[in-house]
């Protein structure tokens, strides 16, 4: 497993695993991000990513990135 973060641009991912505190696993899961989910990293830039989730697209720093394991 690898975080979000260091994902390729392109690559579509399984979320495999969320990380963190209980509030920031339930602000990543009102963004899309759940667990057995896809992601796909559209573009990086110092660690911030824009992803592609449930037909959307959200922008997440990196901290938030790291904690999201595919």
């Amino acid at each position: 497993m690898i975080p979000l973060s260091y994902a390729n641009p392109g690559e579509e991912s399984v979320i495999r695993k969320i990380g963190g505190s209980p509030e920031a696993k339930k602000h990543l899961e009102n963004l899309g991000f759940v667990v057995g989910g896809t992601a796909t990293v559209i573009t990086s830039l110092n660690g911030n990513v824009i992803v592609k989730v449930k037909e959307s697209r959200v922008a997440i720093d990196e901290e938030m990135a790291r904690k999201i394991m595919i």
